[in-house]
């Protein structure tokens, strides 16, 4: 608790002062594309285990994540008018398969992407991202993306996992893949870094099997943060989906294959 505090504290003092990681840029608006989730938002996009949403909106166009399997997200993709050469950066959250299973089939269609991966990703994925031609930058400290987004750096321990953090003119996007390192510790190092204040928390919260009472320490925290809206999804387990839907009402955000997420002013 103490740690929070002063981070928190320091993440306050950043806002104040202007100090962040990266260029201080901001987009006016951003569209965020649900392509591969363990449900469905419409009956014409297939669900599966895993998560991946497409932002457009930015100087690039980000894949967060590819989910387990390279024909649903590309099926998905193409059913939601979304085309794959398009994309101009994959970033991956952490290594476990329903979060890289399709970053395969997207290099076949798209190998001048840039792929941003964790420098503790196993060699094989790095070797299938480099026997693709596509470049990879592998990152362990906070990194600029593009301009107007950076990722967290490597958090955790037994599992490693990045973070995306978009600044937008309503404050911080926050993008998860399961926030394994702690959904929590993943927001307040986002708003440390970010230099702004919490829009929209967005992604796996990892929370199945958390208490009825952790889940609520958790929401807790996030109005402290000032987390505006939530948007949980995939690992986050249904009790704890409602709970979060129970509590922000109107500021929550469903999720699902086919829900698109906009950003405006």
């Amino acid at each position: 608790m103490v740690l929070r505090t002063v981070l928190f504290s320091c993440a306050a003092l950043l806002v104040l002062t202007g100090m962040c990681i990266g260029k201080e840029t901001t987009v006016d608006s951003l569209v965020i594309t649900i392509v591969y989730d363990n449900v469905t938002a419409r009956e014409d996009v297939v669900p599966a285990w895993g998560f991946s949403c497409l932002i457009q909106g930015l100087e690039k166009t980000i894949l967060f994540d590819t989910g387990a399997d390279g024909p649903t997200l590309l099926t998905n993709m193409r059913q939601l008018g979304l085309d794959p050469e398009a994309i101009d950066a994959v970033v991956l959250s952490h290594m476990h398969g329903d979060h890289t299973g399709g970053l395969s089939d997207i290099l076949q269609e798209n190998p001048s992407l840039t792929v941003f991966l964790l420098e503790s990703f196993p060699e094989h994925l790095k070797a299938e991202v480099n026997d693709h031609g596509a470049e990879l930058i592998a990152v362990s400290d906070p990194l600029e993306i593009c301009d107007g987004a950076l990722s967290t750096g490597e958090m955790g321990v037994s599992i490693p996992e990045q973070g995306l953090i978009i600044r937008t003119a309503r404050g911080l996007v926050i993008v998860t893949g399961c926030a394994h390192p702690g959904i929590v510790e993943m927001v307040e190092r986002s708003v440390y870094l970010g230099g702004s204040h919490p829009y929209l928390v967005l992604g796996g919260f990892h929370l199945f099997g958390t208490s009825r009472r952790g889940v609520r320490g958790i929401i807790d925290r996030f109005r402290e943060l000032g987390v505006l809206k939530a948007a949980p999804c995939h690992c986050t387990g249904p009790e704890a989906i409602e709970m979060f839907k129970e509590n922000y009402d109107q500021q929550y955000v469903p999720c699902g294959v086919g829900r698109v997420i906009s950003v405006i002013p």
